[in-house]
């Protein structure tokens, strides 16, 4: 067995090491903590208040030198939450830089 696992290891190392990179528009953006000078509260979906959803939506925000959410990629949560995280984030407005930036967020929702 041991003779089958070396080669079988070895082939995966330089599979992996020759692979290209993969690359996302949105990564080209340098990660920063950027302060939130807006921010709407997400509503809590009618279904999850309904279910007793809750739990924490991660999304990549890509922020455009002026504040403005240009774009939203969605890094985990429950889908039944996903949408409403979605669309309060594109509201929100950020301070002023230099250039497009991500930032990462969390947003928790629990039915009250």
């Amino acid at each position: 067995m041991e003779r089958i696992a070396n080669p079988l290891l070895l082939l995966l190392a330089v599979t992996l090491t020759c692979l290209p990179s993969v690359s996302f528009g949105q990564e080209d953006a340098p990660v920063s903590m950027r302060r939130v000078l807006n921010k709407i509260p997400p509503a809590y979906p009618e279904l999850a208040r309904r279910t007793n959803v809750s739990g924490t939506v991660k999304l990549d925000a890509l922020i455009a030198p002026d504040g403005k959410v240009k774009s939203t990629e969605v890094v985990g949560g429950n889908p039944i939450l996903v949408q409403a995280a979605v669309e309060a984030v594109r509201k929100w407005k950020f301070e002023p830089a230099a250039q497009m930036t991500r930032e990462r967020i969390e947003l928790k929702f629990s039915p009250r």
